[in-house]
């Protein structure tokens, strides 16, 4: 029998089998048998899933770690939202959103939730303002943004 030693700090949640656990105080806990779990960052609540790929994240969190009835219904929602999302994303985050889907098929939905980490990242650099060119003291902002293009 295999033994997962898990250190929870406190506020931590902990989804075991479909059940949200959230820890009161730090706690070690030993997992010792099969289970589907999740924990601390790992998590979205369903109020981030709000972009895309966190909207397919948490669909294929609901597939791996969701209560027994929800989780057909988790991986078709995750289905349906990598279709529709493949042709906004770049060859890149699309493959891995292929990649994921795959894997989630052959319930390694761990794995799955990883590669969708990866594009929710890609997702988040693509959010963020692109940092301005300074340009030297004495140059007006039109001259910085030139420089920077060129």
């Amino acid at each position: 029998m295999s033994t997962l030693v898990l250190e929870l700090r406190q506020g931590d949640l902990l989804l075991v089998n479909g059940a949200p656990l959230r820890f009161r105080n730090r706690a070690r806990v030993e997992l010792c048998g099969q289970a589907r779990f999740l924990f601390g960052k790992q998590v979205m609540p369903v109020e981030e899933a709000v972009t895309p790929a966190r909207q397919i994240y948490y669909a294929l969190q609901t597939a791996y770690v969701g209560r027994e009835e929800e989780r057909a219904a988790g991986l078709s929602l995750a289905r349906l939202l990598i279709s529709e999302a493949g042709a906004s994303f770049p060859a890149g985050p699309a493959g891995l959103l292929r990649a994921a889907l795959e894997a989630a098929e052959r319930d390694q939905c761990y794995q799955a939730l990883r590669l969708v980490r990866r594009v929710i990242q890609h997702e988040d650099a693509l959010a963020e303002p692109a940092p301005e060119a300074s340009a030297p003291p004495g140059i007006g902002a039109v001259a910085g943004v030139s420089r920077a293009a060129s």
